[in-house]
């Protein structure tokens, strides 16, 4: 990713979640009284944001982001060291700021706190995209991301060479068991959808259906989705059941997809692996932020 993918990618609705998130967690911390009383307005600090471990630098531009929320970005001079997207070595400038003191401390543990949290989950994508090495199938990320942070995990996840299912429950629409059993079965759930937005909707979103067994694989199939998931099957049930699947419909694995797991689930064939982990389990990336006080001249 580079700046242009992260304006691309932060429009629209993506952008007003990230906005909202950066205002939440900045009233979260409330006012820093303890800078208030220390530091007067004249004084003025510089930061360098360090990487201190190997890392994929995912989050760079909510810097500014951050200090626009404090309305501080003009009063701040900022030197972004290397583009958003890069692989860095343990030690790495990656931000330098300088600014009133203030705004710097305030903003400190909001900046580091996306900045630790996107990389990380970039550096786990990372290691599932290397473990793909070799093969076609292509790694999607889930909704099981943390309430408020949506869209930045799964920028993240692009940032580390993963790629995006659906962003929200109206981007696709997806048959799960729950929805199946209740219609009845596969053709009565796939009649409801048809019903339901045909007429209230200019075109249907895709539709996937999650299959359990071979036999609703069949069935999924009669129905012609864009997409049919191996939900929970077994590498030899998976490979059996991509059989089934003609062109023109993408296939996806899912349930319980590990690191240890994936390229045997990827040996059956499907197109795509759905992980959680990459989002909801991703160990957060180590970076610090270094101030320290400039004397007036």
């Amino acid at each position: 990713m580079s700046w242009t993918g992260f304006e691309i990618f932060f429009k629209g609705a993506a952008r007003d979640s990230l906005l909202q998130a950066i205002d939440l967690a900045l009233d979260e911390d409330g006012p820093d009284l303890t800078s208030l009383a220390v530091f007067s307005p004249d004084d003025v600090m510089r930061a360098r944001i360090v990487a201190k471990e190997d890392t994929l630098v995912a989050g760079l531009p909510i810097v500014s982001l951050v200090l626009d929320a404090l309305g501080a970005r003009a009063a701040c001079e900022t030197d972004f060291a290397v583009e958003e997207g890069s692989r860095v070595a343990r030690g790495t400038a990656v931000c330098r700021l300088k600014g009133p003191a203030v705004a710097l401390l305030r903003a400190e543990r909001v900046i580091l706190n996306f900045i630790c949290h996107l990389s990380g989950v970039a550096n786990l994508t990372a290691r599932y995209i290397a473990a793909l090495s070799g093969t076609t199938t292509r790694l999607l990320d889930t909704r099981k991301t943390l309430p408020g942070l949506r869209y930045p995990e799964k920028y993240a996840v692009l940032v580390g060479g993963g790629c995006n299912h659906r962003k929200n429950l109206a981007e696709m629409l997806m048959l799960k068991d729950n929805h199946i059993d209740r219609a009845g079965g596969i053709p009565q759930a796939m009649a409801a959808l048809r019903g339901a937005y045909r007429d209230g909707l200019k075109s249907m979103p895709p539709v996937e259906i999650e299959c359990r067994t071979l036999e609703e694989v069949a069935l999924a199939v009669a129905e012609k989705p864009a997409r049919i998931m191996f939900d929970n099957m077994d590498p030899d049930t998976m490979r059996r059941a991509r059989t089934l699947v003609p062109p023109g419909i993408e296939t996806e694995a899912s349930g319980g997809v590990s690191l240890d797991t994936i390229i045997s689930v990827a040996a059956a064939g499907p197109d795509y692996v759905s992980v959680g982990r990459i989002t909801h389990s991703a160990p957060a990336a180590d970076f610090s932020m270094q101030l320290t006080s400039v004397r007036p001249s």
